[in-house]
């Protein structure tokens, strides 16, 4: 092979290369623009969403759940006649991965409302942990405006305020996020201090920071069992959750966490969503 032959190869292979270009910026931008056309539906859904679901809805009668399912859903007409049986109401929150916290926030406070003395205990609680926070590693200055926040939302049920304006407080999108910001702060806080524990459930070879970095921090996270005993424990707060779903059986099975509390929230889990109930 003459080095003019070498020469000539070299040319073509690079001829060659030089017309896949075009062809793999074409991709590009055709996968680029994909991408954005799924964030602009992703984002038109989400504000669909936001739309027509406050974040706290006001108490609505249970009746509600029946109407949202077609009377021959067997499975879940059936469950809904159980859930009567304990239940009078329900409050919504808005589906947007951050309904755990919101509901957790506000039926807390809101059953603190007219109990002064355990709303003394959880302002002591909630006060200290921020210095728990910062013990574990988060950094004073990027979780003090989160705790503010909340210590604020404790301070107003200390006025004992009406109902509506907790409600009004939930609903106000910087504050409410605020609050579910730092409630995730607090379940991942637990779930490092206790990771002896929690490692154990957790999945995908991860650690248990690696899990909150991932699953518990950022807003938008669906959670779980693991994300409810964590909270449940950090604040010393007893939560009853009832499992609606498509399991045998025409009845609704709960949990308490943590196990053998006597529990002031409950809690409906359906795949994917939790609202508040009350009896």
């Amino acid at each position: 092979v003459t080095n003019k032959q070498i020469g000539i190869f070299n040319f073509k292979e690079k001829h060659h290369e030089s017309n896949k270009l075009p062809q793999i910026m074409a991709s590009s931008l055709n996968c680029l623009a994909y991408d954005e056309a799924i964030i602009a539906q992703q984002d038109r859904i989400q504000q669909e969403i936001a739309n027509s679901n406050p974040l706290v809805s006001d108490r609505q009668d249970l009746s509600v759940l029946q109407r949202e399912y077609a009377e021959d859903d067997t499975v879940y007409q059936l469950k809904i006649k159980d859930l009567h049986k304990k239940y009078s109401y329900i409050r919504k929150t808005r589906p947007d991965g951050n309904c755990f916290y919101r509901a957790f926030g506000f039926a807390h406070l809101e059953s603190l409302l007219d109990d002064s003395k355990e709303l003394q205990k959880f302002k002591a609680v909630a006060a200290k942990s921020k210095l728990d926070l910062v013990n574990e590693g988060f950094t004073e200055f990027t979780i003090e405006d989160f705790h503010n926040t909340f210590m604020d939302l404790i301070e107003l049920c200390e006025k004992q305020p009406s109902l509506q304006e907790l409600l009004s407080s939930f609903n106000d999108q910087n504050m409410s996020d605020y609050v579910v910001v730092y409630l995730r702060l607090l379940t991942s806080g637990y779930l490092q201090r206790e990771n002896g524990f929690f490692q154990h459930f957790i999945e995908g070879g991860r650690s248990v920071k690696e899990f909150c970095q991932q699953e518990v921090e950022p807003m938008s996270k669906e959670s779980d069992h693991i994300h409810i005993i964590a909270l449940a424990q950090a604040l010393d707060v007893s939560i009853l959750v009832e499992y609606m779903d498509r399991g045998e059986g025409g009845t609704v099975n709960h949990h308490v966490f943590p196990e053998g509390g006597d529990p002031r929230i409950f809690l409906l889990y359906r795949p994917g969503h939790y609202d508040i109930l009350y009896k």
